[in-house]
């Protein structure tokens, strides 16, 4: 599976996913000059700013392996500049990650990690 479409895969996957657990789609894909986020849902008293990392192989590491100073600076970019516009409820921010292994068109592991780092 070529990696785009693999990636637009993750984020269906995990979209699917939260939304089966309650929680309420905000955004998808926000995107800005300094970076992009994936999904952002709201989860009770938190607004969730989700980074999803679909892998199809584990030789370039596991989706949590993946997240550097960098992409951390990024995502908290990118979130101060959605909650300066966000005119919803005073909520935390929580930053999650979730990794998928996809084995083949039907078989994945996924692993979702609250908290991945503290603003």
């Amino acid at each position: 599976m070529q990696r785009k479409r693999l990636g637009q895969w993750g984020e269906e996957t995990a979209q699917n996913f939260l939304l089966e657990k309650g929680w309420h789609l905000l955004a998808k894909n926000y995107r800005t000059p300094f970076g992009e986020i994936d999904l952002i849902f709201r989860d009770r008293q938190w607004i969730v700013f989700v980074e999803v990392r679909a892998r199809s192989t584990l030789l370039m590491g596991r989706a949590e392996e993946t997240i550097d100073y960098r992409k951390r600076k990024r995502l908290l970019t990118t979130a101060s500049h959605f909650l300066s516009s966000y005119s919803g409820p005073r909520l935390s921010p929580r930053f999650d990650l979730i990794g998928i292994l996809r084995h083949d068109e039907i078989n994945y592991e996924l692993n979702h990690i609250c908290g991945i780092f503290t603003p």
